[in-house]
Formats: structure tokens, sequence, C-alpha cells
């Protein structure tokens, strides 16, 4: 019988060169998918929630997979985690229905960006992005209420889509310490969307883009506009939610 999984995994996305399977194997799915192979003893594919990019870090991506045999859960966890590479790590794994896909039962994804507001620190370098001048927090959390909702955000998405809308439900702004979290809700996000995001609202708090700029980025698409994108290393795939079978 052919029995299908749900692995919600976290990573160190800068030993990698993003989620998505690759030639020269520096991909999260080919790791993945070598391991479940070797258990398998035939090849197995990986189904990803997202594909983030390059160095973008992971605390519950969501893949599936399916395999000939029925395997407890617990006990493939622990040979999983037993077989992959330090920087990958299972966090749960879940039998689901034959009709599930990690990717297109998506209901909502939670994105985190963290932004480092000290003094030089080498040990963050690859975990947040340091900031190197004074942040106006309310003024983020005033662009981030612009990006609430339902939008074209062709202004924020790196190469060509036949479709740029997309729902952002909430985006939440905090400071802890010499930290800055904000925190995105929402239906789906495209290629370095979040990163754009976050680097149009850094671009606004430091006064180089005026905020009006942002409302008419978003009702005027068509009129290109360029911001600041975010680095890779502050952005984190933090929550994956999925529909029920009665929604």
């Amino acid at each position: 019988c052919i029995m299908k999984y749900l692995a919600r995994i976290c990573y160190d996305g800068s030993h990698f060169e993003g989620f998505q399977r690759l030639k020269n194997g520096c991909g999260v799915q080919n790791e993945l998918e070598r391991v479940l192979s070797l258990i398998q003893k035939r090849e197995v594919q990986v189904k990803g929630a997202g594909r983030t990019d390059a160095g973008v870090h992971a605390l519950d991506q969501c893949i599936s997979f399916e395999l000939v045999v029925d395997m407890d859960e617990s006990k493939l966890k622990y040979v999983l985690n037993r077989s992959l590479c330090p920087y990958i790590s299972v966090n749960s794994i879940e039998k689901v229905d034959e009709n599930f896909h990690a990717r297109f039962s998506v209901k909502e994804k939670v994105y985190l960006y963290k932004i480092y507001v000290g003094e030089k620190n080498p040990f963050l370098e690859n975990y947040t992005y340091h900031a190197l001048q004074k942040i106006d927090i309310e003024l983020l959390k005033k662009v981030g209420t612009i990006f609430v909702g339902t939008h074209d955000f062709r202004n924020f998405v790196s190469g060509e889509r036949d479709d740029y809308v997309s729902t952002i439900f909430d985006i939440q702004v905090q400071e802890e310490s010499d930290f800055i979290y904000i925190e995105f809700h929402g239906s789906g996000f495209y290629r370095y969307m979040v990163r754009s995001l976050v680097g149009a609202m850094i671009d606004v708090s430091l006064g180089k883009v005026p905020i009006d700029c942002i409302a008419k980025s978003l009702e005027y698409p068509d009129i290109e506009k360029r911001f600041f994108i975010a680095p890779a290393s502050g952005l984190y795939l933090k929550k994956v939610e999925y529909f029920t079978k009665n929604e």
C-alpha cells in the first residue's frame, strides 16, 4: 500500500542554496529526497509548502511524500533525524489523506523577519539583517497597514508571473531589546515578496521613500517602482497552516 505523510521540518538556510531541488545537490529538497530514498530503497519525491530562497531559514516548513510501506510516524521521525545532515531537523510527522498536497492545501503562511539593531555581532550575521541606521518603528507599522489586504504585489515580486495578486491578513511589528521582529500572515507569498515588503518598510522608515509611494505602487502596479530588498539572512518561514476537511 502507498501511505502519504506530512512532515514539519526546520532548517538553517545559510547552508543551502534554497529549498528547491538542484542539479548540484545543494537544495534542502535534495537532502530530504536522498535520505527518504535510502529508507525506501527506491526514489522518493518530496513536495514542499513553498520554495524558500538561498539563505532563508525555516522553523516550520512542510513537506509531503509517499512511501510504499506503512511506517510508524515516530520511528520514521527518529530515522530521518538520525540520517539527515545537521542543518535539517524533523519536528513532527503525521499520516495524511491521499489528496493532501503540501503546497496546494495551504490555508495560511506566516513569515518572520528579524532585524538586529545592536553592535556588530558575527554570530548573528547569517540569521538577521543588521541595520546600521536608526529605524522608525512607528513608520514600519504604518507601512505594514498599507500592505494588509488583497493587492496586486507586482512591484514587490521578483520575476515574471501570470498573477501577482495575493492577500495579506496581518502584519505585526515588535521591538525587543536589540531586535525588531516583523511577522507576515498571508494566503501566499511569491519570490522575494516578503523581503521586498520589508525593504520598502525600511526605505520609508529611513526617509528614503515617502509613505504615499507605497500605496501608489499597489494602486498602479504597471508603473514600476524599485525598493530595497532585505537580505535573505533575516527571513524565516515560521508557520504553515492547512485547510481542514470541514473548510
